[in-house]
């Protein structure tokens, strides 16, 4: 019995105190959430005057944005008013002037309808007195007046005919004065602005040999090797007693150069044979055509044009010509620079010109293999792959061999001549050169009159004695123009000849 009310007790004291725990919890969590309550409620307030200061804020800034958007509007319509206002006045100030001049039109008008009735009642008093006047001359002179205008007209006539044959000889002077002296600025300025270094190369054709005994290698047993090296290059090699160096000679350059090149390459390698020697040319030939592509490539590149790939294959291929110990290939690239400032001095198409100048020599590259003149040859090349009309035309007409040539074939000419006739642009054998001074003295020796001549500067300058008794002056200017036709019909010279005939007289007398 005490046991159950021990357990009873128990579990009263455990209920009771559950029951108390409960409570505690309550309480506590109802004292938690009223602390929530109240931090929710201080965040509330604390975000709720946040609020408040922000929109105070943001309507401040919007009614100062409005107050300035409202002042720059102002701003705006008081500028707009017062330039429409000052427009208003201009209008009105041009419709003023246009008043008054409309006014004076109309006066003036006026006056002339006055002044065109006096001029006719002048012409018909004017009519009255000359016809008056005319029968009074055919009264006294026995002449019609036909008959005197016929004779006034003639003498008319005659005055006008020799007037005008006067001024168009001084119109034609003033023109060619004009016009060289045009033409010696374009092209003094083209000369300045080119100032290219001369760079005169010329072809090597002697190999150098180590020693002799390299001789006796290439020309082999019973000479197959030369023969060899003959047949797969396409020239001739001369080996003679010129120590450790044998010759190369061909016609045609890039032939010259892959021998050469070849050549060097077995005398490195030593192993001489024909078999080796038939490998070495077709490396020969190919190097030499990459550095003729190579070559041509450079050239547009450097002058920034388009070429077909076939016109800068054969333009490469000018690097192995010369002309006077001049690089054809610098060459042309120094006749496109010439011919582009040229062209831009005359007001002409540059890059056409640039074209014309790069490719008017291009017919070098195979004529040795294509009979004609390199400049027709070249002109049929360009056409073929250049559908420029102009620049087919001008490499055509750069040697002025057509009866119509046109700008361009002039501006090629020109800067073509530039090029080739500067000092030291170009050099020739001393045979030559003295045979071409005596050519020249020749000439003018030819021509009656001549006393001496004598040719300086290089055969560009012609200087002419002339005997006073048997020429006068007019005869000398007609005999330096007569000795220029002969030389330009029967030499060929690059560049210009300068003919000056000198005419002296002297009196000497002494005093005894």
């Amino acid at each position: 019995m005490d046991a159950a009310l021990t357990y009873i007790a128990i579990a009263f004291s455990f209920i009771i105190g559950l029951i108390l725990g409960i409570i505690g919890l309550f309480i506590f969590r109802r004292v938690l959430f009223d602390r929530q309550m109240r931090i929710a409620e201080r965040k509330a307030v604390k975000i709720s005057l946040d609020a408040k200061a922000e929109a105070k804020t943001v309507l401040d800034e919007a009614q100062n944005e409005s107050k300035r958007i409202k002042t720059t509007a102002d701003n705006e319509y008081r500028e707009r008013r017062t330039e429409i206002q000052k427009q208003e006045n201009r209008i009105n100030q041009k419709s003023e002037a246009l008043d008054r001049k409309t006014e004076t039109i109309e006066q003036r008008e006026r006056n002339l309808a006055t002044k065109e009735k006096e001029i006719e009642d002048t012409k018909t008093e004017i009519t009255e007195v000359k016809e008056k006047e005319l029968k009074q001359l055919e009264q006294v002179a026995s002449l019609s007046s036909e008959e005197a205008k016929k004779m006034l007209l003639d003498t008319m006539e005659v005055e006008m005919q020799s007037e005008a044959s006067r001024r168009l000889r001084q119109w034609e002077n003033k023109l060619k004065e004009d016009a060289s002296q045009k033409a010696q600025e374009i092209l003094s300025v083209a000369i300045q602005r080119s100032a290219s270094e001369i760079v005169s190369e010329t072809t090597v054709s002697t190999v150098p040999l180590p020693n002799d005994e390299m001789k006796g290698r290439l020309i082999g047993r019973e000479g197959r090797n030369i023969r060899a090296l003959e047949q797969a290059t396409g020239v001739d090699l001369i080996i003679d007693d010129t120590p450790e160096a044998v010759t190369i000679s061909s016609f045609d350059p890039v032939r010259r150069e892959i021998a050469r090149v070849a050549l060097t390459r077995l005398i490195q390698d030593g192993r001489i044979h024909p078999a080796r020697i038939e490998e070495m040319a077709v490396k020969a030939k190919a190097e030499v055509e990459q550095e003729i592509q190579a070559a041509g490539e450079q050239a547009v590149q450097q002058l920034a044009v388009q070429l077909h790939p076939e016109l800068v294959r054969l333009l490469g291929r000018l690097k192995y010509r010369t002309s006077y110990g001049q690089n054809a290939l610098d060459h042309s690239v120094e006749v496109a620079y010439l011919a582009s400032m040229i062209a831009s001095e005359i007001g002409a198409n540059v890059n056409t010109a640039k074209k014309v100048g790069l490719l008017h020599d291009i017919g070098k590259s195979v004529d040795r293999e294509v009979e004609g003149t390199h400049a027709a040859i070249g002109a049929d090349l360009v056409k073929q792959w250049d559908k420029s009309p102009e620049v087919y035309k001008g490499v055509a007409e750069h040697h002025l061999e057509a009866i119509d040539t046109s700008i361009w074939g002039y501006i090629a000419s020109a800067a073509d001549a530039i090029s080739s006739a500067r000092p030291g642009a170009r050099r020739e054998s001393l045979e030559s050169y003295i045979k071409r001074l005596k050519a020249l003295e020749d000439i003018a020796d030819s021509f009656k009159g001549v006393d001496k001549s004598y040719a300086i500067q290089a055969g560009r300058e012609v200087r002419i004695l002339v005997k006073p008794e048997s020429i006068d002056d007019l005869g000398a200017m007609r005999l330096a123009r007569d000795i220029v036709k002969k030389i330009e019909e029967t030499l060929d010279y690059p560049g210009q000849i300068k003919v000056t005939v000198l005419r002296e007289t002297r009196a000497v007398d002494y005093a005894k």
